[in-house]
């Protein structure tokens, strides 16, 4: 039923807009920004959470000024149902619904999917949490705000080495995963730049849901962590499956595993997890002040609670949608226009300073980051902890 309410409300909005191009009608008093996110599917509840850091931005600024104008800024949030296959289509319904600019999406395979399409229709698009550098490659409409998995992988890989002191690492991926894939890929090359090991890079299948193999090959294989850039709902499984086999060895991941379901997976094992991300909510006032906020925000509307796995947990993918909302304020108001060929061309010089650090974009629509936060799981109480802010070594 919710798809259908989904679908009927695309194509009403299509019928709406069929008439003009990206920005909405031209004398209406209203900047439409596309939310392209997964709400159902593998990546679901990270979607949801990202999506949430959109709302809640909107909810902070639900207006802005154009031409000596103010318009209302309102959100059409759509779900890719973490499909790569459906991306297009959903991308052509944000398209047709008259967006000048579109947000999104978790997942990078599901960004390099849709990202033709927005380039097609002239319509730029900002990456929250797309971290494969192939999303903005050669796509002068696709920008982002976080970190690429080159960095991540460097940076993972230089923690595993001098802070964990493995020299023997296991690494699983999702078969066909862009994200999963390629962090692997960019964590073993700089491991073995290092002078690590690899003992093993196994993938497996998408909807698998029984990981007792794979853990007991890094075992037998005797390696020093198990490395699992893994989406949450799959972490989630290999988290009690490790825990139920008695693992020993730590495991270790990058920015997919920032989810309460982490923590709630992780709560009464007795597993070392650790995983990279983008934001930690105790590093100064902003980030204090904006996770104080979000987390009212939440409290005040129990349907965002439950959006949010139940709890006021505050996922990295949050805030970085928070900011990725703003940026594009930035980007409108730079244009002092609705149109999005105008707010393209705006994007490139846009900076800004948000919760999640500062943006600026590069000749490839990406922004420099120069350290990652690395968190752990206390699993005796299910809440994450600081460990480190983490640079790559130069």
């Amino acid at each position: 039923m919710k798809k259908l309410l989904s679908l009927v409300l695309i194509c009403a909005l299509a019928l709406s807009f069929a008439s003009c191009g990206g920005g909405g009608k031209a004398d209406e008093k209203i900047v439409y920004i596309g939310v392209n996110e997964p709400a159902t599917g593998e990546s679901g509840a990270g979607g949801k959470q990202e999506t949430l850091g959109i709302e809640y931005a909107n909810f902070v600024q639900p207006t802005i000024d154009i031409a000596g104008e103010t318009y209302q800024v309102k959100l059409v949030i759509v779900d890719n149902e973490t499909d790569t296959a459906k991306c297009p289509s959903v991308a052509q319904s944000l398209v047709s619904a008259g967006c000048s600019v579109v947000l999104g999406a978790y997942g990078s395979a599901l960004c390099i999917a849709s990202g033709p399409t927005f380039e097609a229709a002239g319509i730029p698009c900002i990456g929250i949490s797309c971290t494969n550098p192939q999303v903005t490659l050669g796509n002068s409409y696709y920008f982002r705000i976080c970190f690429l998995d080159t960095f991540q992988g460097k940076v993972l890989a230089d923690y595993a080495y001098e802070t964990l002191k493995a020299r023997n690492i296991y690494c699983l991926a999702e078969l066909g995963d862009d994200y999963s894939v390629g962090l692997v890929n960019y964590f073993m090359e700089e491991f073995k730049a290092l002078g690590g090991n690899i003992v093993a890079n196994e993938t497996y299948p998408v909807g698998n849901s029984d990981y007792t193999s794979y853990i007991a090959n890094a075992a037998k294989l005797k390696a020093d962590c198990f490395f699992a850039p893994i989406n949450i709902e799959p972490a989630a499984l290999l988290i009690e499956q490790s825990n139920a086999q008695g693992l020993a060895m730590p495991l270790l991941a990058g920015d997919t595993w920032d989810s309460n379901v982490i923590a709630e997976a992780a709560k009464g094992t007795n597993l070392n997890i650790a995983f990279s991300t983008f934001f930690y909510s105790e590093v100064n006032d902003t980030t204090k002040q904006f996770t104080e906020g979000f987390k009212k925000w939440l409290k005040d509307n129990p349907d965002k609670l439950t959006a949010n796995g139940g709890n006021d947990t505050v996922a990295a993918v949050s805030p970085l949608g928070y900011d990725s909302y703003f940026v594009a304020l930035e980007a409108i108001k730079a244009a002092d226009s609705k149109d999005s060929k105008a707010i393209n061309d705006a994007l490139w010089n846009v900076t800004y300073s948000g919760v999640t650090g500062s943006v600026a974009f590069d000749k490839n629509g990406d922004v420099d980051k120069d350290a990652i936060f690395m968190v752990g799981v206390d699993t005796a109480t299910g809440a994450f902890k600081f460990i480190t802010e983490q640079s790559a070594a130069k």
